[in-house]
């Protein structure tokens, strides 16, 4: 396994930003306006409506990192250990989104997924379908629902996978069925809670809008130099810069921090250079499809996962068939392991978006995505794929590194604050897959289990 160096840059690392003092109260600041910062917002402004709620993104609209680029899966909760926060907020997730689809007329599917394996590959099936019988019903699930299994799941034989799918290869001798996996318009979802944000009494969406800098605010050491602000309680003071605008300092009495692929240079403004953590990116890639040996699926369709040492699909779920609402056919991602350049030697936090140039896709990823395909799917034609997108996902740890679940980090502006549980800034970091579909299911944790105890 190659040695991949992580990024470990803050914000205002080439200290240009200096400190200002803050000129408005917020109650709750979300950083990042992807899927997960939506939720969370619509879900603050819903669980309090009397409070200003603020979502800050940097780019002019929302969800246009992690959150536009990936495959519009609604995840049934399979792959991941019992006890994680990535299998139980996926369950949970997974049917707050479907309720949440067919309340707000959201276009979504509930197509069903087959995860297809050689004679080999049989026993991992068997281990995917022995853990979703062990699974349980998540936090805040209705007790109405919990008399049925939270995953049903069954394994096929080939007779009855080929007449599911006739177009899998003949080596494919068994696949697991998982009815609950689905499809949804990501963007009319993400539209679906901004306008609840901008209906509310107390929410507000701040779009090309950056935040530059972040210090804790101590009310008794600030009070004389802040008069008019005066808070009652601690806090953090969030410098923004926006395009050709000058910058602006408010103070924010808790932060939610979901900012994606950011999120880790956000924390590290907090911490000493030694104990700063590093993030690693994985790039993604996704080729269309229009050709023969594809033209009866009408399923997602999951080849059994390279497992390696691990035993377990903790890096990627392999190139997989997914489909669109209209039908249409897409395959990916792949995984290819991200290299920091040169300049992030001796760069400043502008280099941290070197992420951004890779988001080309690339033809020469077409040859291996090809080979991934025709395992499972032999009458594919190399001539059929296409280039389509790319996406970025932020890791927190480098390949070959095992599992890594989902991480809720608890910061507080000092000792006192943390001592009562109040004022924290919640850092979501490593909100890879699942994370659309665990969005509705993070906010719901952060708000209802977290931040309802400070209030």
């Amino acid at each position: 396994m190659r040695a991949v160096k992580g990024l470990t840059r803050a914000l205002n690392d080439s200290g240009r930003f200096k400190y200002k003092d803050p000129e408005s109260v917020v109650d709750f600041l979300i950083i990042g306006g992807g899927v997960v910062g939506l939720a969370v917002a619509q879900r603050l402004c819903q669980h309090f409506p009397s409070k200003s709620t603020y979502l800050v993104e940097r780019h002019g609209r929302a969800g246009e990192e992690t959150s536009s680029r990936n495959s519009e899966v609604i995840h049934s909760g399979l792959y991941y250990p019992l006890d994680s926060l990535k299998t139980s907020l996926c369950l949970r997730g997974r049917d707050l989104m479907y309720e949440r689809c067919k309340a707000h007329n959201i276009p979504y599917k509930q197509t069903g997924k087959l995860v297809v394996a050689t004679a080999d590959q049989r026993p991992y099936l068997e281990g995917l379908h022995a853990k979703s019988l062990k699974l349980k019903w998540p936090a805040h699930s209705p007790a109405a629902a919990q008399s049925d299994r939270v995953l049903p799941t069954k394994l096929l034989s080939e007779d009855e996978l080929r007449e599911m799918e006739p177009d899998l290869s003949k080596d494919i001798v068994s696949a697991l069925w998982c009815p609950k996996t689905g499809i949804v318009d990501s963007h009319s979802f993400m539209d679906s809670l901004e306008k609840d944000i901008i209906e509310s009494e107390g929410g507000e969406l701040v779009f090309a809008t950056q935040v530059v800098r972040l210090d804790a605010y101590n009310k008794s050491r600030s009070a004389e130099s802040t008069p008019d602000i005066n808070a009652v309680e601690d806090g953090w003071v969030v410098q923004t810069t926006s395009e050709g605008g000058e910058g602006y300092a408010m103070l924010a009495r808790n932060i939610i921090n979901a900012s994606g692929l950011s999120s880790v240079m956000v924390l590290n403004s907090l911490l000493p250079k030694e104990k700063r953590i590093p993030m690693f990116y994985a790039r993604g890639s996704y080729a269309s499809y229009h050709g023969p040996g594809a033209s009866s699926v009408s399923h997602l369709i999951y080849p059994c996962p390279y497992t390696g040492r691990n035993a377990h699909a903790f890096e990627s779920l392999g190139t997989h068939l997914t489909l669109d609402l209209q039908g249409k056919i897409r395959f990916g991602p792949d995984i290819e392991w991200m290299d920091l350049p040169t300049s992030e030697v001796k760069g400043t936090e502008n280099d941290s978006d070197f992420w951004t140039k890779k988001l080309i896709p690339d033809e020469s990823r077409l040859p291996d995505m090809h080979k991934a395909v025709t395992s499972y799917l032999p009458g594919v034609t190399f001539d059929g794929l296409q280039s389509d997108y790319v996406g970025i996902r932020p890791k927190l740890i480098p390949p070959g590194g095992g599992f890594q679940d989902f991480l809720f980090r608890m910061d507080y502006p000092n000792v006192d604050a943390q001592r009562n549980h109040r004022n924290p800034m919640i850092s979501l970091l490593g909100i890879e897959s699942p994370g659309l579909t665990s969005s509705l299911a993070i906010a719901e944790m952060v708000v209802e289990d977290v931040l309802h105890k400070t209030e």
